[in-house]
């Protein structure tokens, strides 16, 4: 369901006309935080080649990393579905969390206590200033709508989320789902 709304929780689609944008190009983002500050969301979408085993030798774990955005990609963030087994997470909204007690998390991967479809890690995060998001949402840049999985959004497979989206908006956009991601490669 297509809305006005921006809050945190919602999922931002981005319109068919972002073509070139590297980052955003056929992106799902889940809006994690939404204020008069500004606006906080992961590109749930675009894996990357890394496993957290790569980046962190200490967890016995293939778990996929995916790029989160282009702000701070330096950083390793990460959602979840089980706030009881990590500390200090910050709820966002129908059963999905963000953040917590990473030395908590380290332990409960490598005990195979949490599996992929119960948290999922980011390089980065995708932001925005003040009324930035409110901007380009007016300028057609993005389709906001409810987060219609709730917490199992993170089982869902990256690859064809984006078109499988955009096929549920029916409507204008059934043309857009079989598009190349590249127009001049039509």
């Amino acid at each position: 369901m297509i809305t006005d709304v921006l809050k945190k929780g919602k999922l931002l689609i981005a319109e068919p006309s972002i073509i070139g944008d590297l980052s955003f190009n056929r992106s799902v983002i889940l809006l994690v935080d939404h204020n008069s500050d500004g606006s906080v969301g992961f590109i749930l979408n675009k894996p990357l080649k890394y496993t957290i085993n790569d980046l962190l030798p200490e967890i016995n774990s293939n778990f996929k990393i995916y790029n989160g955005g282009p702000v701070e990609q330096d950083n390793l963030y990460f959602i979840h579905t089980v706030p009881a087994l990590i500390n200090n997470s910050i709820e966002i909204s129908n059963g999905l969390f963000w953040g917590g007690d990473f030395e908590i998390v380290k332990e409960l991967i490598n005990k195979g206590v949490i599996s992929k479809k119960e948290i999922r890690f980011f390089l980065g995060y995708s932001g925005w200033d003040a009324h930035q998001l409110e901007t380009e949402k007016e300028a057609n840049s993005w389709i906001v709508t409810d987060n219609i999985y709730h917490n199992k959004i993170l089982g869902k497979n990256a690859a064809q989320f984006w078109k499988k989206r955009i096929l549920e908006l029916g409507g204008e956009y059934l043309i857009w789902s079989n598009a190349p991601e590249n127009p001049i490669l039509n």
